[in-house]
């Protein structure tokens, strides 16, 4: 019997919630409609958290961060740290389904990339190139002139009080097509400014992302290193499991990042759908939003999500895209 398909995803992913519903009202898979959902989001110039012209890491290059996951059967497939290719999230389909793996990075999945045909292409726009320069002229450093302690930048650059946090904007997407199958997507450009070789939670299975067909899925975006400490994506799910309805199981994964210590600055946001079709979202800032489409709608609707603080410094920030 056929079922409601339903699309959810982070505000930033508005690009491409069409292209995900229109693959679900096409009879197609909730794994081909997250794909179709982040495609246009990784393409987006004007978009510097994910893809093309994302904000690149301390000493300039663009890497990129994904993972999509089918909630049937459990397969996973990530990629991290890959540079010169846009298509993350689809390589990360290519993980899933054409290696007995779950994850390669950096110089492995640039290979992977080449090998699959990708286009290779330079992501780090003059814009995004100028967000980066500026930055660091703020501290005085020029041209990525680190000398040799690049972790204590990494530390300064990061927590500076006279700046604001480094962009981390992810793009996420559940979908639920109409055989009732659960599948999420999660693609990024990671933390601005960050060491290089850094992932967060998004190519990580359980801590940014999770799907399973019996219960629900779920996505993060914000500070990954939260999100990886309390595998927070896999939480929703599991408290889904263990009978909380969504609003209880979001409030719950939140609060447990209140036992972290953590000295650096940055919220936290999660998106998830049950197995019912019932979705919602929650954050660690005010009036941060999420949008849903069912397959009965002729556009997106935006939402605002739970507000969950997390600690003092995150609570009412809502600077970043997600």
């Amino acid at each position: 019997m056929a079922v409601k398909g339903i699309v959810v995803a982070s505000t930033n992913g508005a690009v491409g919630i069409q292209a995900a519903i229109e693959v679900i009202r096409a009879g197609g898979s909730a794994l081909d409609a997250v794909v179709a959902g982040i495609e246009p989001v990784e393409a987006n110039p004007d978009d510097n958290s994910v893809g093309l012209a994302g904000l690149p890491n301390l000493v300039g290059d663009v890497e990129l961060d994904a993972s999509i996951m089918d909630g049937r059967g459990l397969r996973a497939g990530a990629v991290g740290a890959l540079r010169h290719y846009r298509d993350a999230i689809a390589l990360s389909r290519v993980v899933m389904e054409d290696l007995p793996h779950s994850l390669i990075a950096g110089a492995g999945a640039e290979r992977l990339a080449r090998e699959v045909g990708m286009t290779e292409m330079n992501l780090l726009t003059p814009a995004s190139d100028d967000q980066w320069r500026q930055r660091l002229l703020r501290r005085g450093i020029r041209d990525g002139a680190f000398g040799p302690d690049l972790r204590g930048w990494a530390r300064r650059v990061t927590r500076d009080p006279e700046l604001p946090p480094p962009p981390h904007g992810t793009v996420n997407v559940i979908a639920r097509d109409r055989d009732g199958n659960l599948a999420s997507g999660v693609s990024t450009s990671g933390w601005a400014w960050k060491y290089p070789g850094r992932l967060g939670d998004s190519p990580i299975i359980g801590a940014g992302n999770y799907a399973d067909n019996r219960w629900g899925a779920a996505a993060c975006t914000g500070r990954g290193e939260k999100a990886m400490r309390c595998c927070t994506a896999h939480s929703v799910v599991t408290f889904l499991r263990f009978g909380m309805g969504l609003t209880e199981a979001l409030t719950t994964a939140m609060e447990d990042m209140r036992a972290l210590d953590d000295p650096y600055r940055g919220q936290i946001n999660i998106v998830a759908l049950d197995r019912d079709g019932h979705h919602g979202a929650a954050s660690s800032a005010v009036g941060k939003t999420y949008i849903v489409q069912d397959d009965e709608m002729s556009s997106h609707e935006e939402l605002v999500r739970l507000h969950i603080p997390v600690t003092a410094e995150t609570d009412g920030r809502s600077a970043d895209k997600a």
